[in-house]
This record gives structure tokens, sequence and C-alpha cells, in this order.
């Protein structure tokens, strides 16, 4: 009964105050109306000793989220699925997986260095909608931050970039990588026209299945590691964070895979560009540009993309007067207008590229070459400095043979490997090759089978290899022969030589004529 009266006696208060305030908003001087809530602000503020900071959804236009929102947003993601009651599951932009934050009007508690905070989801939804091209009239979200005020220098100096740096972590960690290559220029601009096309990057290869000598990858790890923990040491000593790695080897020793293999280990984007379709070196600098940090920049054969010599084929007077005639070949048009539209990059804008002035624009970033032939590359564009790690992609041996074995057959130990270790000392072969021989052709062949055919391909590829081997000397035994004959013919000429002018100019004695023309007989050569 007591219960029931007060319940009562509260809703009529709070019906009482409802009316009191439509009255005030209604009918009460709006001056006085500001001026009173003014000062009834001020006093609340005196006795209320928490402050509060707003960081709203959209900025400016409100056509772009806030970079500080989308921070809090992924910083609160941990606390929201430890602490709150209420959550939303959102589908961010990029990101690999679904964001839950919490919902509107719900509150988690944070603490930090001793401060106890409270962040808050909120939304202002407007009173009437109307049609308009800007989302002015739309819901506004933000998050607040509430804190003690006896903290306020802690939080607005450290726990606020705290929070930035955190949350930019969490939303690289969970973002979706992608693979990138250039678009042409003539693609550039126009409606929702970008630089960089790109697909999602879903390469499955790592350095634990990478076929590569043990010591060699540890090596290239724990160099990647240093580098990615280095943004301070860069800046001390004043040079870009960035880095260079040129991998080389023989075709099918794995330098995509390896590429592929450092992009997941750093969680890194892959840009791939393709030199050719880059007019000039002014174009260039605008695709580094837009590239993003924590990325990867790959130029595959690089000693096949351009000719850096920066020579260029020119035109001969003639075809330029036989066109202007109008009796030029058509052929011979079709390959000059061809050549005219020849990417113009030169070695300098490529060098400038790497480590210019323009490539410390963004941070982070992995530049990396692939070759070949490393002897027909410039050497001022792999020198230490552009192409700070070399990184040479050999044959495979018997520990990258166990990794691969280890991946196609689930094999880690077998009583051929004994075999194929003294094979592998003795012949090259590629790790493509020997992956080919071990990845099972049908359901009914087993690891031993296949480890079998291996053996086969490696003693075929040794009698191959020693085949060529005594072609080689072969050709070098006649090569010397002839070689060894010709200087004789060489010689005997130069005597007969010799001789005929003894004749016509009545020199020489008898007996040294005669010991001539014996020589001559000898090698063969007819006075």
């Amino acid at each position: 009964m007591i219960m029931r009266d007060l319940l009562m006696h509260l809703s009529s208060a709070v019906g009482g105050l409802m009316i009191i305030l439509t009255l005030f908003q209604t009918h009460f001087p709006p001056h006085l109306r500001d001026l009173l809530e003014k000062y009834t602000s001020k006093l609340v503020r005196l006795w209320y000793p928490y402050i509060q900071i707003t960081f709203p959804e959209y900025t400016g236009e409100r056509l772009k989220k806030s970079d500080v929102y989308i921070a809090i947003q992924s910083y609160l993601t941990e606390k929201a699925t430890t602490r709150a009651k209420k959550l939303r599951a959102d589908t961010l932009k990029d990101s690999q997986s679904l964001i839950l934050s919490i919902d509107d009007n719900e509150e988690v508690t944070d603490e930090f260095q001793g401060a106890k905070l409270w962040w808050s989801s909120n939304k202002i939804v407007p009173r009437s909608m109307s049609m308009s091209f800007y989302p002015e009239t739309e819901e506004r979200r933000f998050y607040r931050l509430t804190f003690h005020k006896h903290h306020r220098d802690l939080i607005t100096g450290t726990y606020i970039k705290h929070v930035m740096n955190e949350g930019k972590t969490i939303a690289l960690k969970n973002r979706q990588r992608k693979l990138f290559t250039n678009n042409p220029s003539n693609n550039w601009y126009g409606y929702k026209s970008t630089k960089w096309s790109h697909v999602v990057f879903e390469h499955p290869a790592t350095f634990d299945t990478l076929a590569m000598e043990p010591k060699k990858k540890q090596e290239v790890m724990s160099d990647l590691k240093k580098f990615s923990e280095g943004k301070e040491y860069y800046k001390k000593i004043g040079k870009a964070w960035k880095r260079g790695y040129l991998l080389y080897g023989p075709p099918g020793t794995g330098k995509s895979t390896m590429i592929a293999a450092m992009a997941n280990f750093m969680n890194y984007d892959v840009y791939d560009l393709e030199l050719t379709t880059v007019k000039d070196n002014s174009e260039l600098r605008k695709l580094l540009i837009d590239t993003s940090s924590k990325s990867i920049i790959v130029i595959e054969d690089i000693d096949c993309s351009l000719d850096l010599t920066g020579q260029r084929k020119k035109a001969k007077k003639k075809d330029d007067d036989e066109d202007e005639k109008g009796k030029g070949d058509p052929a011979k048009k079709m390959k000059k207008e061809e050549e005219t539209k020849e990417s113009k990059v030169t070695l300098s804008g490529l060098l400038n590229f790497i480590d210019g002035i323009w490539s410390a624009c963004g941070g982070e970033r992995i530049i990396i070459f692939t070759t070949n032939f490393v002897d027909k590359l410039d050497p001022a564009l792999i020198r230490r400095g552009r192409m700070d790690k070399h990184i040479e992609m050999s044959y495979c041996c018997f520990e990258a043979f166990k990794v691969l074995a280890n991946n196609y057959l689930d094999v880690e130990s077998h009583p051929l490997f004994g075999t194929i270790e003294a094979l592998l000392k003795e012949t090259n072969m590629t790790p493509a090759d020997v992956a080919e021989n071990l990845m099972p052709k049908s359901i009914t062949e087993t690891p031993d089978t296949c480890l079998r055919s291996l053996i086969k391909a490696l003693e075929e590829a040794k009698e191959e290899a020693a085949r060529k081997k005594a072609e080689v000397v072969e050709e070098a035994k006649k090569k010397a022969e002839e070689e060894e004959e010709a200087k004789k013919k060489a010689k005997a000429k130069d005597d007969a030589k010799s001789i005929k002018e003894a004749k016509e100019n009545g020199v020489g004695a008898y007996g040294k004529l005669e010991e001539e023309k014996e020589n001559v007989k000898e090698n063969g050569v007819k006075n």
C-alpha cells in the first residue's frame, strides 16, 4: 500500500514537472530562457566533477567519416565484447570480419594509469526529415567520453593519443589486405576512377611453407621484424622508413612465393607495379604517392620491364621524308607509332622513385625487385641503400626439399630421403620442379611413389647435366683443335709470304731459303 502511494506521488511529480517544462519552452521569453539555462549550467558545473568530450561520426560536410571516430570504434571493439551487454554488429569497409561495437545508449568503462573513464555511444534523431542532397537531417552518431576533472591533463594529453594509436593498430590487423595493380593513365580520371585496381590478397604462402634454407629464411624474417619496429630508428638516422630487397635467381626458385610470404608475415598490402604501362617519370611519382603505408611495392623481372639506359630508338631522316611524301612503308609507319607509345620512364626517374625525396612520402614501405639475371642490371639500381638486402633464390637443397615433402605429402622422414639428399647435392633442380614431382597426380599415388618419381627425375636431370657437360667439353676440345689448326695455317702462310718476298728481293742465303721451303712443305702450303 505504501509502495503504491509512493509511485502515485512520484508519477504526479513527474507529470507536473513535464507540464512546467512544456510551459517553460512555449511561453517563457527566449532570451530569459537562454539566460536561465546558462546560469543553471554554471551552477551544475560547480557541483558536477566530471568532464565530457564528444567525438562525432562525421566532420566538415559530413560526407566523410571521421578518422578519429573510426579509430575509437576499433579501440572499443575489444572493450565492447568483454564488458558491454548491448552490442551492434557492423560490416566496415575493407574489414575481413564483423566488427562488434557498443550499441546506442550503451556504456562501457575503461581504465588508464589509475584513471577511470566511461565511453558511451549515442545518436541524435532529427525531429523532422527533409529531402536534401546533404545528409544534414539524418541521425548523427557520436561517442562520448566522461572522466573526472582531476584527470584532464592525463586524458587530453596521453589517453586520447593512446586510443588513436591502439585503434589504428586494431583496424590494420582486422583489415582485408589487397593486391593492387596500376591502371593506365588514360583511366585515372572520371567518376570513381583510380590509379590502382585491386583484388583481395589471398595468397596462402608463409615462411613455414617456403622451400628455402632455414638459416637464410630466419635471416630474412629477422630483417623484416627489425624493419617493422624501426620507426624511431629511421627517424633518428635521417632516412625514409623503407627498405629495398633484390630477389634474384633462376626461374622457378620461388621469388614470387617469397614476396607473398613476406606480405603475410608483415600483414602488408602488395602493389604490383607494371612499368611498361607508366608513360613517364611524373606518372611514376603519382603512383608512388597514391600507395599506402604498410605496403610492399613489387617490380618483377626488372631487367625485362624497360630499357633503363635512357636510350630510345630514333627514326631515320629518310623514313621521316617518306612519311611526309606519303610513300613510307605502312609496316614501318605502324612500328614507328608503337615506338612513340613506349614508356619514357628513365633510370634516373626510377632511382628517384626508390630513394629520392618523394620516396619519403608515407612510410613503412618495402620495395622489391626480382630478376633472373642480376648481371644485366645497372649497378646504380641495385647498390646498397637502394636495394638494401640481396637475396639469392637458388636451386633446391635438402632442407628445402624436406619442407616441400611435408607440404605436399605430409611426410617428415622416409627411407628414400638419403638417396634424394645425395642426388640433390649432385644435381641442380628448382623448388618448382621438385614440387611438381612430389604432387600426387591421382588418388592411387602414395608418398612412396611420388618420392620415387622425384628420384627418377633427379637421375634423369643428372644424366642430362652430365651429357651437356660432356658436350661442352667436346665442343671446347674441338674448338681448341680448330684454333690450333688455324694457327698452323696462319704460320704457314706467313712463312710462304716471307719466301716469296725473299725471292723477289734476291735476299737470303740458299740454305735459309731451303729451310723455309721445308717448313712450308711440312705445314702443307705450296709456294
